[in-house]
């Protein structure tokens, strides 16, 4: 007997335990997912299975469904549950169907994300361990530039793994980060202030000068805006505006390997004909002229889920050549729109909106999320960057990690916007009292 009640008394230790140990651990995996995107999809893939692992049994009921039928988290989930309806109306066969249907699947975690760290995750881990990764990235990036007589220079020339648009995004997002984190300390802390400053010109520099992707420099001109205004107001869009101007130009005169680059773009754009479009610019306009198409012969609720490349197929002739043939539009609007309609568009528009609401706050986790909603808004405009594995869950994982800590964050924040309110009032009262004295 006296056996049997320690083994009954230890149990419910045991596991208490267990339950105690589960949420550090997932905080530490999510700090792993962020660290390992970009540089392995397959070990992303792992470390997100486990950081799910062991994330679910620390949730409750009610704290996902707060999310859930909140704005931020429940458009996602919307999103999804419009994927998975839009495989019951598609034209093409159901492995297809579900094929199309995977790039939807990550949407779901918003939710439990925000869940996560709006209960109190370490989103510090997260944070300094992507900024990290990408800094370590940056060296070997650079590293393999400078050193001649290498056999191996990278999947091209400075860019290590993955590819150079993932690349000079992620330095990008860092990049913004670092610059609105010296901004804070523009009036002490000079050391501090140089500690951001030098790496976020290092990652300009290889933006520049090792591997442009002009997706990239049109969201850098968006961004430096958004901080100019977010600083200084709208003074500070003007300011912005200048600087920018003038780095660009310094960056536009010294490195032959940028003019190039946006040269060729504007060169394959005017050059472009639906008989003659054997350019990558000219690859993508075509996409975007048949996904048009593709979107007026249904446009309400879409061909349906994993119609895409099917529609492609269809649409080929004899002298299409294979690259014309695609599953991916470059255009996340018209991914959506092709398989869901303006009912889909619409729910994808909604989701930015929301999340752009979410990071309206002036603190600088706030305008960390808002780099990476922004940045994903005006790449899709070129990419599919919603679908993407890497740039998906890159989205998902901020707006989820940033997005709960900022809500943990806001009764905080409210809670001292009343006092302050009160001891205004306060001040004022007294001095009328005063005053009638």
């Amino acid at each position: 007997m006296t056996a049997m009640s320690h083994r009954s008394l230890e149990e419910p230790a045991l596991k208490g335990n267990v339950c105690a140990r589960l949420p550090p651990l997932a905080d530490g995996l999510a700090a792993a997912v962020a660290v390992s995107l970009p540089w392995s999809t397959s070990a992303s893939g792992i470390l997100i299975f486990l950081w799910l692992v062991a994330l679910l049994p620390t949730l409750d009921v009610a704290a996902v469904r707060r999310e859930v039928f909140s704005a931020a988290g429940g458009l996602p989930v919307l999103l999804w549950v419009l994927g998975a309806i839009g495989m019951l109306w598609a034209d093409v066969s159901w492995s297809e169907r579900i094929a199309g249907m995977s790039s939807f699947h990550k949407l779901l975690v918003v939710p439990l994300l925000l869940a996560q760290f709006r209960r109190g995750g370490n989103v510090k881990w997260v944070l300094f361990g992507f900024l990290g990764s990408a800094g370590v990235l940056l060296a070997v990036s650079w590293f393999l530039v400078l050193t001649p007589g290498l056999t191996w220079r990278g999947k091209e020339l400075g860019v290590p793994v993955k590819n150079y648009i993932l690349q000079s995004e992620v330095f990008a997002i860092c990049t913004f980060g670092l610059i609105a984190r010296a901004l804070e300390l523009m009036r002490g802390a000079w050391q501090r202030l140089l500690l951001m400053l030098a790496p976020a010109v290092l990652f300009v520099a290889d933006i520049g000068y090792v591997a442009t992707s002009r997706t990239t420099l049109v969201v850098m001109a968006v961004l430096l805006l958004l901080l100019g205004v977010r600083q200084f107001g709208w003074k500070g869009a003007l300011a912005a505006a200048v600087v920018g101007g003038v780095l660009a130009g310094v960056v536009w005169t010294s490195s032959p390997y940028l003019r190039e680059r946006v040269t060729r773009a504007f060169a394959e754009a005017e050059s472009y004909d639906p008989s003659h479009f054997h350019t990558s610019v000219g690859l993508r306009l075509e996409y975007w002229r048949k996904s048009l198409e593709f979107v007026a012969a249904a446009p309400v609720i879409g061909h349906g889920t994993g119609t895409v490349a099917k529609l492609f197929q269809r649409a080929a002739t004899a002298d299409t050549i294979p690259d014309a043939i695609t599953g991916n539009p470059h255009s996340q609007m018209l991914n959506v729109a092709l398989q869901l309609g303006i009912v889909g568009a619409l729910v994808l528009v909604a989701m930015w909106i929301a999340h752009l609401a979410l990071f309206r706050g002036g603190t600088l986790l706030a305008w960390l999320g808002l780099v990476v909603v922004v940045d994903n808004i005006v790449s899709s405009f070129f990419n599919s960057h919603l679908f993407d594995f890497t740039q998906g869950w890159l989205y998902v994982f901020s707006v989820g990690v940033i997005g709960g800590a900022v809500l943990r964050q806001a009764p905080r924040h409210t809670e001292r916007s009343r006092q302050a309110a009160a001891s205004r009032r306060g001040t004022v009262e007294d001095a009328r009292a005063g005053d009638l004295a």
